[in-house]
């Protein structure tokens, strides 16, 4: 499954073997984007240093590719967001899984993130797509 406002060059098949390997009910890709903007530190007012923007910097979010089992169905009902309550019962009974991945990623929520992702297509240098001439 995917939300389907991401693109990444996940290689699914490695991502459905961890999946089935570890015997759980959902593995979600956990992903680090790279930070937008770097850092200071501050002594009261005073800066000290300056950083550039890094992974480590970043938590691990959500990518949105996700694999499930047919008992995922059993955690949704009604009107929920995934998110939530579905995925906090999935904690609650140990059955949510990341499958920690470092290769590309990116996200298309803003004209922005479209047009960056629009400018890798063009150039042909868009990691997810295999270019054959």
């Amino acid at each position: 499954m995917t939300y389907g406002d991401g693109v990444c060059d996940v290689n699914i098949n490695e991502l459905i073997k961890f999946h089935e390997a570890h015997g759980k009910i959902c593995t979600i890709t956990a992903v680090q984007p790279k930070g937008r903007f770097g850092s200071m530190t501050l002594d009261g007012d005073r800066i000290l240093s300056f950083r550039e923007k890094s992974k480590a910097d970043v938590p691990f979010i959500n990518g949105g590719f996700m694999v499930m089992r047919p008992e995922i169905f059993d955690y949704i009902g009604g009107n929920f967001m995934l998110e939530q309550e579905p995925f906090d019962k999935l904690i609650a009974d140990g059955e949510l899984m990341a499958y920690k991945y470092d290769g590309f990623w990116q996200c298309m929520d803003t004209v922005r993130d479209k047009r960056k992702l629009e400018a890798l297509w063009q150039s042909k240098s868009a990691p997810w797509k295999l270019w054959q001439d």
